[in-house]
């Protein structure tokens, strides 16, 4: 408290005063270290450099404005909503604070105008604008703490700007809605990527295509796969529900493709049938199997198998059966006697 009376009386012999002023109406504080918030609104495109020839830009702080900024917003929603699961917890933090969401706040905030930047990436202020939001968080955090962003968050942004009960309950995952459906109605989905690289500032940007059963959809593009993905989907849906000859020619496809999927196959022939019928096969040894001798081969009729089979196996394992009797031998007068004198010593 008695750090903000003294901030309020300096401020109008501050030579950034107007910069304070603007801070003040975005965050709801004074800041007392003003380097930390002019880094924070420091794009890379600007090349800067310290004395040590190091870069100087607003990364390190973006990345720690992340990690408060998910902290905060879970920590709210966590309040806001008692007895909800984790998953829809997890799902409406990340809904505010997704990379579209942060750029049209910054750009609803004043933040995007304020970023010191080269003139060349205008074109990606929402970008932009978003990487300043984070990086303002992560200032905010070090120069007032925890405390201070968890104000900011309630009282600037969803006090102000959004409606947490409205975003929760909104559908905003455009790719699971539409695996939604291509699950429900069968058909097989795939995202093709056109384009991976990097635009003049060095930002990274992805483009693909959304392709459902072989027919090409709508593209995507934008910063990271995941948001590449999320306008496919979007554009491919708007597509489906406006344009039944599109929806139209995708079954199409899918019927083309089953029908080729359940062509009838040949069936296996039935061997106990065809050998009633005296057709003839080929026999081959289990030798001529493994190519000792390829060119022994014998054409049997009916009953001929059976034999050749025995003959095939004897020949195989090498035994000879000649001694065994497959009958029983008939016992004589004199084995009888001989037998119980046996049996008679025994005991």
């Amino acid at each position: 408290m008695v750090n903000t009376i003294i901030d309020r009386i300096k401020l109008p012999f501050r030579k950034d005063k107007e910069l304070y002023l603007t801070l003040y109406q975005i965050l709801g504080v004074l800041p007392h270290d003003i380097s930390l918030y002019k880094l924070a609104l420091m794009h890379k495109s600007i090349a800067h450099r310290n004395q040590k020839g190091r870069p100087v830009n607003n990364e390190r702080l973006e990345f720690l404005g992340d990690a408060i900024l998910d902290a905060t917003v879970g920590h709210i929603v966590y309040d806001h909503f008692p007895g909800k699961k984790e998953g829809f917890l997890t799902n409406t933090r990340s809904k505010l604070v997704q990379r579209e969401t942060l750029g049209k706040l910054a750009k609803e905030m004043g933040i995007t105008r304020l970023v010191l930047s080269s003139g060349r990436s205008s074109a990606h202020n929402s970008y932009m604008g978003g990487n300043a939001f984070e990086a303002l968080v992560g200032a905010l955090y070090l120069d007032h703490g925890y405390d201070a962003c968890m104000r900011f968050v309630q009282r600037q942004i969803l006090s102000k700007l959004v409606n947490i009960d409205k975003v929760a309950y909104k559908e905003v995952n455009f790719k699971s809605k539409l695996i939604e459906w291509t699950q429900k109605n069968k058909v097989v989905m795939e995202y093709r990527s056109i384009f991976e690289g990097k635009d003049e500032n060095g930002s990274p940007v992805f483009e693909c295509v959304c392709v459902i059963e072989g027919v090409e959809c709508c593209k995507g593009k934008g910063f990271s796969k995941k948001e590449a993905h999320q306008h496919a989907s979007e554009g491919t849906l708007k597509k489906l529900r406006k344009q039944p000859k599109f929806c139209d020619s995708i079954f199409a496809a899918k019927t083309a493709r089953t029908k080729m999927e359940e062509e009838p196959v040949m069936a296996a022939p039935d061997i106990e049938k065809e050998m009633a019928e005296g057709r003839q096969f080929i026999i081959v040894s289990t030798q001529e199997a493994t190519g000792s001798d390829s060119s022994k081969a014998s054409s049997l009729k009916g009953t001929d198998v059976q034999s050749a089979a025995t003959g095939a196996s004897e020949a195989h394992f090498d035994i000879d059966f000649s001694d065994i009797q497959t009958e029983a031998k008939e016992l004589t007068r004199e084995d009888i006697i001989a037998a119980a004198e046996a049996a008679a010593f025994k005991e």
